[in-house]
């Protein structure tokens, strides 16, 4: 059987940057083993599927190891897909997930993202977390999967070596580490041992989190933000009620074909 298949770098405004994601569009479900095969060989921190769905469509996305239940990313790269290369006719896509409908609006040049807001709670620190960044975050907290780590400055996010060793010994899914920004409201980097990614490149899920987060700390419902990973990737962020919405913009990298 032979698929098509894109890879679009994603919150990035030119080729080799922000987050890759491949995006493979299929008519109907293949069965679950074959698509986390592909996920495998395309290794990339994410491969969306998605089939049509009556107006709209449903998407589901694999990292090479596991399938997830929401990914910011390769949902953008898919809107930037079904846009630019399948000629999708309209202003907003609607997606079925596991996270419930998301939707990806046109805005000017960059694509919005309508996801469910994560709101994390304080908890405990977390001594695996201090010994694998090298340095003791000034707050602890979590949300519905993963760990939000407060630092004092964009540099010390920046400068971060983490052991990934030590993360992967931790039943953390994602860790976020996040500290105010020099340029823009916040800045992040973020870590999946839990998923078996050691750091991505630009996380849009994560953002669900940090999001609500750096809005009550600055009381501000409008932000920017950077991901500090060594691609780099720019969003620009709203809290709206109990959504956030996360907006980038994507390029496509890859057009070709597979067969499995």
């Amino acid at each position: 059987m032979k698929l098509q298949i894109f890879q679009a770098d994603a919150f990035a405004s030119g080729l080799f940057k922000g987050n890759p994601a491949a995006v493979v569009p299929l008519t109907e479900w293949m069965n679950d083993e074959t698509m986390q095969q592909i996920a495998m060989e395309n290794n990339l921190s994410e491969t969306a599927f998605f089939i049509p769905e009556g107006d709209h469509f449903h998407i589901r996305w694999f990292t090479p190891k596991a399938e997830v239940k929401l990914c910011g990313h390769a949902t953008l790269a898919t809107a930037h897909i079904l846009f630019n290369e399948l000629n999708f006719q309209g202003e907003q896509i609607d997606f079925n997930s596991k996270s419930g409908i998301l939707t990806v609006k046109k805005i000017g040049d960059k694509l919005q993202l309508n996801f469910p807001a994560d709101l994390s709670h304080e908890v405990e620190p977390v001594p695996v977390f201090t010994e694998a960044f090298g340095i003791q975050p000034s707050a602890t907290l979590k949300g519905r999967t993963d760990y939000l780590l407060l630092f004092d400055s964009e540099e010390t996010i920046r400068n971060m070596k983490p052991n990934f060793h030590l993360l992967y010994q931790t039943d953390a899914r994602g860790i976020m580490v996040t500290a105010k920004g020099n340029e823009v409201n916040f800045v992040s980097r973020f870590f999946a041992p839990g998923v078996g990614i050691d750091e991505d490149p630009v996380t849009g899920s994560a953002h669900t989190t940090l999001v609500p987060f750096w809005a009550n700390r600055l009381n501000k419902t409008e932000m920017t933000a950077l991901q500090l990973s060594t691609r780099a990737g720019q969003l620009w962020c709203t809290l709206s009620g109990d959504r956030v919405l996360i907006a980038g913009k994507a390029v496509t990298y890859l057009r070709g074909e597979i067969e499995v």
